[in-house]
């Protein structure tokens, strides 16, 4: 609580008599730290911590046999390579010995061949194979998963590219020569 020094020489006052000094006033703060941290108690009691976030995965059905756990339908598979400087490179289904089915887009066109590869397929045939190249970024990674959930397609993966399909690719100028 705060204190006043009221202490001083009596009445007399004249000129023979000397003043007594004035003190200043104390303060005592004991009651104002304990508001301090009844109040941080307060609030720390009262606030609602923050609930974390996770992305919605859809797993795949258990299966008796192991060899038929993750089995696609080859009509449905989109698979699609990332490579440098943006390009895409994809097929579907099975890549052909001769690579005729294998084309190149950007990430301008991308959605177009998911939507309509998602279209002509059954949904429960659907999946697409994302495969990154070394060159790829991380940046495109996101962005092709961005574009996965954006599309609404349930079924996806992110696998290893053959060598095959790399070879491809470096014919195609997809890779770069370091």
């Amino acid at each position: 609580m705060a204190e006043l020094d009221t202490s001083s020489s009596g009445g007399k006052k004249g000129p023979g008599v000397k003043k007594g000094k004035k003190l200043s006033t104390r303060v005592d703060l004991t009651p104002m730290v304990d508001l301090g941290f009844l109040l941080i108690t307060f609030f720390i009691f009262t606030t609602t911590m923050s609930q974390p976030t996770a992305m919605k995965l859809f797993l795949p059905k258990d299966t008796e046999k192991q060899e038929e756990q993750n089995k696609v339908k080859e009509s449905g598979a989109l698979s699609i390579m990332l490579a440098n400087d943006g390009k895409i490179f994809y097929y579907e289904g099975t890549l052909a010995e001769d690579g005729s089915n294998f084309q190149v887009t950007n990430f301008n066109d991308i959605r177009s061949v998911i939507v309509n590869k998602k279209r002509s397929t059954n949904p429960e045939d659907f999946v697409v194979v994302i495969k990154p190249t070394p060159d790829a970024t991380y940046k495109n990674i996101v962005d092709i998963l961005d574009e996965m959930s954006i599309n609404e397609v349930k079924r996806y993966a992110l696998v290893e590219i053959f060598p095959q399909e790399l070879e491809l690719i470096k014919v195609a100028g997809g890779l770069s020569t370091n």
